[in-house]
């Protein structure tokens, strides 16, 4: 799936980019950012895989983009703090905003992925 790899994409870069952030940084905003991306791409998988349960998918997809969320706040603190310059924040940052457009559309078409819509 498309959004997987760019969630998957953006994560790699993400801990590449991270690699330059203070050590006093490792254990609070290297750690979770890293842990943030990792998580939307882990669970577009774990949405992926329980598609035949609606409300699993919609569940798993749902928290994907909370984390997608986090990531890209935590992007807003790293430029805050000047460990990420203003081309990469903006890059990373639009493709946490694509990654959120991609899931929105999964979110809101499940049948298009092999699951059916959950009407409560």
């Amino acid at each position: 799936m498309i959004v997987y790899q760019k969630a998957f994409k953006l994560a790699m870069d993400i801990f590449e980019e991270s690699k330059t952030f203070p050590k006093e940084e490792r254990y609070s905003l290297t750690d979770q950012i890293c842990r943030s991306s990792r998580s939307t791409c882990t669970n577009i998988a774990e949405a992926y895989r329980k598609r035949r349960y609606p409300k699993h998918f919609l569940s798993k997809l749902t928290d994907s983009d909370g984390e997608n969320s986090e990531t890209a706040s935590w992007l807003d603190f790293a430029i805050a703090c000047e460990y990420l310059n203003k081309n990469k924040h903006e890059r990373f940052y639009n493709e946490c905003i694509e990654i959120g457009k991609l899931l929105n559309y999964m979110m809101n078409h499940p049948e298009k992925f092999g699951s059916s819509k959950v009407i409560d």
